[in-house]
């Protein structure tokens, strides 16, 4: 959504409030932002470009997907499912710190988001912070109990504690 920064000191807030508690409520009922959402003059580009955006993402073309991320992250900056997947393109192109930035957006608009959740995971295994993981893996048991993400960070995180003790 484009705010003209002409308008007067309350409409850029109120409408900023208004599309972060949509996204959020979209987000509490899916578990991520709704990209289908009518809070956006043009839901139909939206969906395209984070459609876009994860198609590149699958075939792993990573820096072309960020551009397009990032637009939708100007646009809508409470976009959590963007977010998720700006850490995700970060981290596998190695750029952790960067990647730690999305995810920890992600996670200050809906905690419980259990992409960013599970991907912050991973990322904190990479950095050798096992703790941090397993906060992780407490958080996604709470969001979904035995859901798909829980499954695969309870697993990496196996892993890595039978490397650590080889």
């Amino acid at each position: 959504m484009r705010i003209s920064h002409r308008r007067t000191a309350i409409a850029g807030p109120v409408i900023a409030a208004a599309v972060a508690l949509a996204s959020l409520t979209a987000g509490a009922a899916g578990g991520g932002t709704d990209h289908s959402a009518t809070s956006s003059p043009t839901p139909t580009v939206v969906q395209d470009d984070y459609a876009k955006a994860k198609g590149l993402i699958d075939r792993e073309r990573y820096r072309d997907a960020i551009p397009i991320l990032e637009r939708l992250v100007t646009q809508n900056p409470a976009d959590t499912d963007a977010l998720n997947e700006l850490g995700y393109s970060h981290r596998e192109l190695g750029h952790a710190q960067r990647a730690l930035g999305y995810y920890l957006k992600a996670l200050a608009i809906e905690p419980e988001h259990v992409g960013a959740n599970e991907y912050l995971g991973e990322l904190y295994l990479e950095m050798k912070d096992l703790p941090k993981a397993e906060e992780r893996l407490a958080m996604l048991q709470k969001a979904c109990g035995n859901c798909q993400e829980f499954s695969e960070l309870k697993e990496k995180i196996a892993d890595y504690k039978a490397k650590q003790q080889s």
